[in-house]
């Protein structure tokens, strides 16, 4: 039998559901998928990214007597041809997002398609109340799942040696700019492998509990990047986390935070309307002022913790997990902007963008998705900043216009504008009256649902 092992966000050859499954004849390949890649900008860090991983993927599979035939084109391109060329079924890890499934679709009419959960731990079909409907609250659905993560280690998968490697053209490699992008510099802890990232945290997790909600501290594992890319897989994760020598509520807690990701897949899974739709049916009468949201998206909020937060964001990609919450609160509360704008700019520069925890926790921070924050307790990004960044490291790290200014000023409202040898932007709107606001528009629109 001639396979394809088709590898798409799952770029290693550990613990590797499809090399452990296939068998006989076998054509290991990746596509760089122009239906994707034609929506990025040129300077995209991800593509950077996973262009490095893709041919060191290659080296991998090169070591175990394999390769990694690569295209730029389109998956249904590539597998119309591959059908005149005999090849019988096509191996690959799923995704439920909504571009995923209509291409998986569209492939599955020309090649069979075995495909496998291999970039989250559970199928979300293994995981339902008694009378046979989903979950919408994480605390029982987690409990549920107690007998996984109550378990010392998760079995992985081990890659089949008895396979020969189909004759192909393996030299092609298509340049970054042929492909129509420049390569970036990567964030630093980007060039370390996940065993190092691993190594690293091992040293941080005994106060992760406590430290990983302060932006100055680099107190988190670093790894959502390599898990969306799957140069890890989230078995590899828990097992090596559960066998790490750290006070037992930093693990239990991170391994906690590890199945709020699991959980955010089950929900698109279950319910593939939430990637559009307030996923609780509330109709919520939004704020349409363009103006406003490109002032989130620019950083020139006239609040220093929001400002500094999309500036930051804009330049690396990256956020904390905090001031994500912190600004997407703002967004959908104090500008009270629909969720899915602030979704669809994550999605267009974040670097571990998943389409699942990304809507799910947009959807959480607006009241409007699976046990999300009621609609009436708003962040007030004042205290957050005063709390978690209290002597600015992190703002006056981004803002260098705010080097000076006394602390007070700048985790008080209005604080730096009352600054009179500075030039910052008014704030787009009172947070009080904001919140009030909020609070009254969700409460009709609950009441209207109910």
């Amino acid at each position: 039998m001639k396979q394809v092992l088709w590898f798409r966000r799952d770029l290693r050859i550990t613990d590797s559901a499809i090399l452990q499954y296939v068998k006989d004849e076998v054509l290991p390949i990746f596509i760089f998928d122009k239906n994707i890649l034609n929506l990025l900008s040129k300077d995209d860090k991800r593509v950077t990214f996973i262009y490095k991983s893709v041919l060191n993927l290659k080296k991998q599979l090169k070591e175990i007597g394999l390769d990694l035939a690569i295209f730029y084109s389109t998956p249904k391109e590539v597998f119309s041809k591959l059908k005149n060329e005999g090849f019988e079924n096509i191996l690959c890890s799923i995704d439920f997002d909504d571009y995923a499934k209509k291409r998986d679709d569209e492939i599955s009419k020309i090649i069979p398609m075995q495909t496998f959960t291999d970039s989250f731990i559970t199928h979300p079909n293994d995981c339902l109340k008694a009378d046979g409907t989903p979950y919408k609250v994480f605390t029982p659905y987690y409990k549920n799942l107690s007998f996984i993560w109550d378990s010392y280690r998760l079995e992985e998968f081990k890659a089949n040696e008895n396979l020969k490697l189909i004759s192909f053209d393996y030299k092609f490699i298509p340049a970054l700019e042929e492909m129509n992008f420049t390569a970036q510099k990567l964030p630093d802890f980007l060039e370390k492998s996940a065993d190092e990232l691993l190594k690293e945290f091992e040293q941080k997790i005994e106060n992760y509990k406590v430290d990983r909600d302060f932006f100055d501290k680099n107190a988190t594992s670093n790894l959502a990047v390599h898990l969306r890319f799957g140069l890890i897989s989230p078995r590899q994760v828990f097992n090596k986390i559960k066998g790490l020598k750290a006070r037992n509520e930093n693990k239990e807690f991170f391994i906690r935070e590890l199945f709020w990701r699991e959980f955010y897949n089950y929900i698109l899974f279950h319910f593939p309307r939430s990637e559009f739709e307030n996923l609780n049916g509330i109709d919520v009468n939004w704020n349409e002022d363009e103006e406003v949201f490109q002032k989130w998206c620019e950083g020139k909020t006239g609040v220093p913790i929001i400002d500094a937060a999309m500036q930051y964001f804009n330049q690396t990609g990256t956020m904390h997990n905090r001031l994500r919450m912190i600004v997407s609160s703002y967004l959908t509360k104090n500008l009270l902007v629909d969720w899915k704008k602030g979704e669809r700019y994550f999605a267009s520069k974040l670097l571990d963008y998943e389409a699942s925890s990304n809507i799910g926790s947009w959807q959480w921070a607006a009241s409007t998705g699976a046990d999300s924050v009621p609609y009436f307790r708003i962040f007030n990004p004042y205290l957050q900043s005063a709390k978690f960044d209290k002597e600015a490291i992190f703002i006056k790290s981004v803002l260098k216009e705010l080097k000076d200014v006394p602390l007070k000023q700048i985790h008080s409202e209005n604080g730096v504008q009352s600054n009179i040898f500075l030039d910052y932007p008014a704030q787009i709107v009172s947070i009080e009256f904001s919140r009030k606001r909020a609070i009254l528009e969700f409460k009709r629109a609950n009441n209207e649902k109910n």
